[in-house]
């Protein structure tokens, strides 16, 4: 149950950012003053009373494995897939990644990693070749690899979100799709590299737009070669993180292949999508990556009118509804700021470590980097709780067919 005990009532809160705009007071030092935090502040329409049954899953709740099936990861990221992957008993035998930021979350975490990027090596997938006499030299694998790859090409050539930040006569705004120079031919290279090594399963996961795009025939005939080669293809399948315990609304595309398998079924969804009431129901004392932002007090002001779901255009934030699932947790770009959405019950934008719950990250997992990279990584992530159902269910297929 949700209780107004420690917030400031209405008039008091209102009489506060009155006096903060009018003299242009810093409002956390008006608030300081009076031995308040941003806490302490509350939305004029705050829903006191109401209660939720039961827990919503987390990836800390799941039967860990330790089957060691060797796995490597491409576009590693902060390690949403891994995470998922590693609990669900693969042995993440190397992970693959570019942008150093990423690698030294993916070192922090675990330093026994080997993680091919900066500043050991580049890690960049459009060098294949080289990347391929990397994983050989230094892992040591061979083809056929008896073992999975998984990874998820870099999105923001094919998201709708990405390239609608922008006006609608720039150029960016447009999908580029394979088009993009940087990224878009990177599904591509991973294709290439899977058909090198012709590992025993692969996982490509990607924004639905991949498969909207009017050139996407290209991917089906990497596809239909690998196909022809003895791959049997599920995908691509389109999911909801919301329908497999994730708190959060978060569709994305799936393509798996199986060699000489046909067993493999996606994960069955829940009757129910999952509600982010429990994100915000848990303690965060000595948490880390739990820095909030200041706000002025006239963001507080806008904020402070909005009810449940609605948004606040000039900050283009949401306040988050909690009987429903999270809005999708945004990465933000990679030169910006991150930003977040509003939290349900008190008027400031999420920390990276509540962001990092909706996304089902387990709490011990730590971001590296400034605040702004760090809401970068969380976003751009799959969801490890759904990466660890696709996983066990490849697992099953991968058993059976062995």
């Amino acid at each position: 149950m949700k209780k107004l005990n420690n917030k400031i009532n209405v008039q008091e809160q209102l009489q506060i950012l009155e006096t903060c705009i009018k003299n242009e007071i810093p409002l956390h030092l008006e608030l300081e003053k009076k031995s308040y935090t941003y806490e302490n502040l509350r939305y004029n329409n705050y829903v006191n009373g109401f209660a939720r049954q039961g827990k919503a899953e987390t990836i800390e709740d799941v039967i860990r494995f330790s089957d060691d099936i060797p796995a490597i990861s491409f576009f590693s990221g902060a390690g949403g897939l891994d995470i998922g992957f590693d609990y669900a008993g693969f042995k993440n035998l190397a992970s693959v990644e570019h942008n150093e930021l990423f690698c030294n979350t993916l070192k922090f975490n675990n330093p026994e990693k080997i993680v091919i990027g900066p500043p050991d090596y580049h890690g960049d997938i459009k060098r294949k070749e080289e990347i391929a006499e990397i994983l050989e030299k230094t892992i040591g694998i061979k083809t056929p690899f008896n073992g999975v790859f998984h990874g998820g090409p870099p999105c923001q050539p094919f998201s709708i979100a990405s390239n609608q930040r922008f006006k609608k006569d720039d150029i960016n705004f447009k999908r580029k799709g394979f088009d993009d120079v940087k990224n878009g031919d990177l599904v591509f290279e991973y294709l290439w590299l899977i058909d090198y090594f012709k590992p025993t399963a692969f996982l490509i996961e990607n924004v639905p737009g991949i498969a909207e795009l009017e050139d996407s025939y290209r991917i089906q005939d990497k596809l239909n070669n690998l196909a022809k080669e003895g791959y049997n293809i599920w995908g691509p399948q389109v999911l909801n993180a919301a329908d497999f315990g994730v708190p959060q609304s978060r569709t994305r595309v799936f393509i798996i292949g199986i060699k000489n398998c046909n067993s493999f079924t996606f994960p069955q969804s829940n009757i129910f999508q999952s509600a982010c009431f429990d994100v915000f129901d848990k303690p965060l004392e000595n948490i880390e990556n739990h820095q909030t932002r200041i706000h002025t007090a006239e963001s507080i002001l806008r904020y402070i009118q909005l009810d449940f779901g609605i948004r606040d255009k000039l900050g283009r934030v949401d306040r988050l509804n909690p009987y429903l699932p999270s809005k999708t947790v945004i990465a933000g770009g990679t030169k910006g700021g991150g930003r977040s959405h509003l939290h349900p019950y008190t008027p400031r934008t999420l920390s990276v470590r509540e962001s990092a719950r909706l996304q089902t990250f387990p709490d011990s997992y730590i971001f590296t980097g400034a605040s702004a990279r760090q809401f970068t990584q969380v976003g751009n992530a799959v969801p490890p709780l759904l990466a660890y159902k696709i996983a066990i269910q490849l697992k099953e297929a991968i058993k059976k067919c062995s």
